[in-house]
């Protein structure tokens, strides 16, 4: 089973709880996918490389890893030169939400980039184990309804923030219609 876990750069510490997560993770003997971001990514990655575990492979960003503690495979994330921001890093995470069958998820309750991997996870009806750094609880997500109330708890910034990045089309579909067009053309 290969499990995406990811956090907010805003967190740089793991507590006694997101401890005995990720313990569980080795002892499944689950391929970690992890982001090479500053905060969580980079605590994440600290946690593994301590604990000698190999099978983890850290996702960048046109291949160019801000961080890889433990010297493991770096997966390369094509981005066009055009995006820029929070779209270049998303690129990323939305490729790792697909490659994984679930996910693990730290959130504070105000990350963008956190909220949006766990959309992207729950719109491919895969699980997340989320804790919750407000509670330090975990908190099991199955579907969107879920992820919309845990939303609109944190305020109606972050619900807002919800719709929008719920909303959003996805670049498949739109590709899908290019190829389809592409048939027809002489």
């Amino acid at each position: 089973m290969k499990i995406f876990i990811g956090g907010p750069r805003a967190i740089t510490v793991i507590d006694k709880n997101i401890d005995e997560g990720l313990k569980k993770i080795i002892k499944r003997n689950e391929t970690v996918l992890v982001g090479d971001a500053n905060g969580m990514d980079r605590a994440i990655q600290q946690f593994f490389f301590q604990h000698q575990y190999r099978d983890v492979f850290v996702y960048a960003s046109q291949g160019k890893a801000r961080n890889n503690v433990g010297d493991w495979p770096i997966q390369t994330i094509e981005v066009s030169d055009k995006v820029k921001g929070f779209d270049f890093y998303a690129a990323k995470d939305k490729t790792m939400a697909e490659n994984a069958d679930h996910g693990f998820m730290i959130w504070n309750g105000k990350s963008k980039g956190t909220l949006n991997n766990i959309i992207n996870l729950t719109k491919q009806n895969k699980k997340v184990l989320l804790y919750y750094t407000p509670h330090k609880k975990f908190y099991m997500i199955y579907e969107m309804a879920e992820v919309e109330k845990l939303a609109a708890a944190c305020g109606e910034d972050i619900r807002r923030l919800f719709l929008s990045l719920s909303s959003q089309k996805s670049k498949d579909i739109t590709d899908i219609a290019l190829e389809q067009m592409s048939l027809y053309d002489g």
